[in-house]
């Protein structure tokens, strides 16, 4: 069994920021609002605290200004410690490559060779790397346990789902034999060769069942350290493509099947259902589970408001909000107030974003400190939802 007390995590803060681009042009992934109180790096790291890791290092590329805010020192997941603690790694590093911009990482081989420091000092044995774009509740106990008793070099979390084309093209796709060795590695896969048991029928439209990667790797320090050096020499720099994908049939890749609910941001389109799947007491559950609690950083509201012709159904409120309308399949976040009179339905509101009087809203996401005026009327469908960016005033 793996000495959890010998463990390191890494957390990469930007890894999928182009995939959610509206959200992400001023914040990095890890410090996207989800679920009317959190941000998506509260869940890899509170993972990471409950399995008894202590020592966290995050790894940022741009736009992170709201992540140090978020972060602090570490004291909401009680990680602002003398023995471990939670450090913040800047996107530049020792490395001087001119393919990088000056160090400026690539991929994930080239933002480890630019932290390789804080890999070396650590003295953890094992080291759990994470992204910021997976939302679920995970013990890690149990997947060092698994990578301990495989002898693998390499064990990667990953979940079955059925999906078509468009929605496996982000994802990493996994073949894996009956003793949970990793045999084949897809990219940017098509429904109708991702899974080699499929009909063959399948086309793009058609929906198969494949494991998918959910960017959870294990590995011991002596490795990774290692794959780093020899790649930094190589000018090698995506971890999926040259070490996953071409050396699956020389490495001791593991697979760890998640068999829990869990929901992976890889689009527009996945984080709103993602948001919108909270509603589902039993995924909410599974998400927020009581023995195993998601950290984030406390912001001391006052309880939420509602007036007395407010209409609430079926939503997420946070605290500070005030509600003087109706909100119906919505998660709003922390201070959201909606004026009397006024309709919000199928709708992602963030922070502080004031909705006036005698407006309606069905699928919007509507980023932070927006100005919803009175008399307004703004109107997305299921598959287009209208977006609207921080601080604009409609």
């Amino acid at each position: 069994m793996a000495n959890l007390t010998s463990v390191a995590g890494i957390i990469f803060a930007n890894m999928h920021d182009l995939t959610i681009n509206d959200l992400t042009k001023v914040r990095t992934m890890g410090s996207v609002p989800f679920g009317a109180r959190y941000r998506l790096i509260d869940f890899p790291l509170s993972n990471m605290v409950n399995s008894g890791i202590s020592s966290v290092g995050v790894i940022t590329k741009s736009n992170y200004q709201s992540l140090l805010d978020h972060l602090g020192a570490g004291d909401s997941w009680d990680l602002s410690r003398k023995a471990g603690r939670l450090r913040l790694l800047p996107p530049y590093g020792n490395i001087a490559n001119t393919y990088t911009q000056g160090g400026l990482y690539r991929g994930r081989l080239e933002a480890l060779a630019n932290v390789i420091r804080f890999i070396e000092n650590t003295s953890a044995d094992y080291i759990v790397m994470n992204d910021c774009n997976v939302i679920v509740n995970i013990d890690f106990k149990k997947v060092l346990e698994f990578h301990a008793e495989k002898g693998a070099d390499i064990t990667v979390v990953y979940g079955c789902g059925n999906y078509n084309t468009d929605e496996l093209r982000p994802k990493t796709i996994l073949n894996i034999n009956e003793e949970g060795l990793v045999y084949d590695v897809l990219l940017r896969a098509q429904a109708s060769y991702a899974n080699p048991n499929a009909d063959d029928a399948a086309n793009d439209e058609t929906r198969v069942p494949v494991n998918s990667s959910m960017n959870m790797f294990v590995m011991s320090k002596a490795f990774l350290l290692d794959i780093v050096k020899e790649s930094s020499s190589r000018s090698l720099y995506s971890f999926d493509i040259d070490i996953m994908q071409r050396r699956c049939n020389e490495l001791k890749i593991f697979g760890y099947k998640y068999e829990g609910y869990y929901s992976q941001i890889d689009s527009m389109s996945t984080y709103i259902k993602s948001n919108m799947e909270l509603m589902d007491i039993n995924k909410r559950m599974a998400i927020f589970n009581q023995n195993r609690p998601i950290y984030t950083k406390v912001r001391d509201e006052a309880p939420a408001k509602y007036g007395l012709q407010a209409c609430v159904t079926n939503s997420l409120i946070a605290d500070g909000c005030i509600i003087e309308g109706i909100v119906e399949n919505c998660v709003l976040f922390r201070g959201v107030k909606v004026g009397k009179n006024s309709v919000v339905k199928n709708s992602i509101i963030m922070q502080d974003s004031v909705i006036n009087e005698k407006c309606e809203m069905d699928y919007v996401v509507a980023d932070k400190d927006i100005k919803g005026g009175s008399y307004r009327t703004i109107m997305g469908t299921v598959d287009y939802p209208v977006f609207v960016g921080k601080g604009e005033t409609v």
